[in-house]
Parts: structure tokens; sequence; C-alpha cells
């Protein structure tokens, strides 16, 4: 019998972030000392969790700041990507962060889920990262905030990568009808797949691979179906803890984001992105070219 695959999204106590992008609704908030020395501390005996289990599993962490700016954050990706029992390891990241930190990594195994921000950095600052991604043999996929100021941006953007990298637009829908029927088609023709992120998805009592095959995980070990449903439904240090992994229709009424609706099983878009899902890679995209790299 196989073991059993899992994804996991990882989201330890870090709150602080290097930029301070209007759009963000994450925290703004600066860690002391103390408090980074526990986030590490966290994010260390997840690690050493992960490497006692059996399970397939692979990572997404998604911190509420900028995670790759901390040594602790490299090294675990390092670590991690090196684990016989995992096959992905992916972070988001806005990349101001050395690309060398991650020299130590396995090829295979770790990725980053990048995110351009055109009032915090530009544009030629940016893709110099994703090149030396590229020549490190790292995959990547790189993303953008689809608000209207933004579009020259995604345009230039588009310009400066290579077609092979999947350049993702997530679409502004705190403002009802924002786009207009020549807009949607402008950012259809750079992202293929804007289509998913831009509706809300029916999701009330729908079948979701989270809770079951995919959950998250805080700094203190609790588990939740997902990042959107606030009920604990256990704890990954506790011995018993498989036990809590079961199929769960979903609860609420929409799943807006992409980290979410990915797991609705009716959307299929296992068949859109396979492997390449922590990372936001779909299967048409990504880096043939680097494989002899690894």
């Amino acid at each position: 019998m196989m073991n059993p695959r899992w994804s996991i999204l990882y989201r330890g106590p870090l709150s602080s972030c290097n930029y301070g992008c209007d759009y963000c609704p994450f925290a703004k908030t600066r860690n002391t000392r103390a408090e980074l020395a526990h986030d590490a501390e966290c994010l260390k005996r997840f690690c050493d969790w992960v490497e006692s289990r059996p399970e397939q599993i692979g990572f997404l962490f998604t911190p509420w700041g900028e995670a790759m700016i901390h040594r602790h954050y490299q090294e675990a990706l390092c670590r991690l990507s090196h684990m016989a029992n995992v096959w992905r390891v992916a972070v988001q990241t806005n990349l101001a962060f050395p690309v060398e930190s991650l020299s130590g990594c396995k090829r295979e195994t770790a990725a980053l889920w990048t995110t351009y921000h055109p009032t915090e950095t530009t544009i030629p600052r940016f893709t110099a990262k994703c090149a030396a991604l590229r020549e490190a043999g790292i995959r990547h996929s790189v993303g953008i905030v689809g608000k209207r100021e933004a579009f020259d941006d995604i345009h230039a953007l588009r310009a400066a990568l290579p077609k092979e990298t999947y350049l993702w637009i997530n679409a502004w829908k705190r403002e009802k009808d924002y786009y207009s029927q020549e807009e949607l088609a402008m950012l259809r023709g750079i992202d293929p797949h804007f289509d998913f992120n831009v509706v809300p998805h029916a999701s009330l009592g729908r079948a979701c691979r989270a809770g079951h095959s995919a959950f998250t995980v805080d700094g203190s070990g609790d588990a939740r179906r997902c990042h959107f449903i606030p009920t604990v439904i256990g704890n990954i240090y506790d011995a018993n803890f498989a036990q809590a992994l079961l199929p769960r229709p979903c609860s609420i009424g929409e799943c807006r984001c992409h980290i979410g609706y990915v797991s609705l099983e009716h959307l299929r878009l296992e068949t859109v992105y396979g492997d390449g899902v922590l990372e936001r890679i779909p299967l048409n995209f990504g880096f043939s070219s680097m494989a002899s790299k690894a």
C-alpha cells in the first residue's frame, strides 16, 4: 500500500514584511528578534516533523510577511528539498533576497511562487532575479496584482520574461465588475488561466481535497482544512493526527483565492497544474531546458 500524498500550506507566526504595498491584506508589522527566534523554532520543529513522516509531502509556505529575507526560511527550503519524502517545497516571495542562498537546494524539488510589486521595486531589478533563478535551475512562476494602474507593468513584465515563464495575474475582486470586456480579453491574452481567478467559485457542499489530502498548518502545529475555514481539525504533533484527515464537503459559500479553489474537485485543476500546483506553474509552462542543469 502506497503512503498518502499530502499538500500542506504552512504559515508560521512571522508577520513582518520589507514591502508596504497598499493593496496587500497581510500584516504590516515589524517582528522583534525574539519573535523571529520563536518563528525559527516553530519552523525547525515543523521540518523535524516532516522528516519523520512516511507520507509523500509537498509544501507551500504562505507567510503573512516576506519569509525568504530570513536565513531560517532559506535554510528550511534547502533542507526540505533534500528529504526523500518531499515531492515539492515552494514559497510565496517577493524575491527580495539573494538568489545565491538557494544554491544548496535540490533543483527537482524546490520552487518559488514570486510576485512583482510595482511600487516596491523595478522590472529590471525583479527580472534580473528571475534570470538568476533560471540560470540556477530553480522553477518559479511570476505574478502581479491586476489593478488598472498596473496594466503597463503587466505588459512590460510579460515582454521582459521568457515565454516559458508563467505570468499569472491576481484579479482585483474587491470591486464588482471591475474589468471591461476589452480588459478581460487583454488579461486572458497574458494569463491563459485568468478566468479561474477572476470569478468567485461556488463551493458550499462541493467536494474539496482540503482537510483530506490538503491542509494548512500554523506555527503551533494546529491544522485547518484551508486558510479560509478557521476551525482546527487537529494538531500535526499528535500521534493520531492522520485520523483527522478525511473527505469533507466545503462549508463556506464561495472560494475566491487560488490557494483555496485549486483543491475544489469539480474544477479539476490538477489537469491544469499537475505537480506544479504549489508553485502555480501550469503543465504547459515550465523550464524543460533546465532539466539538464538539475
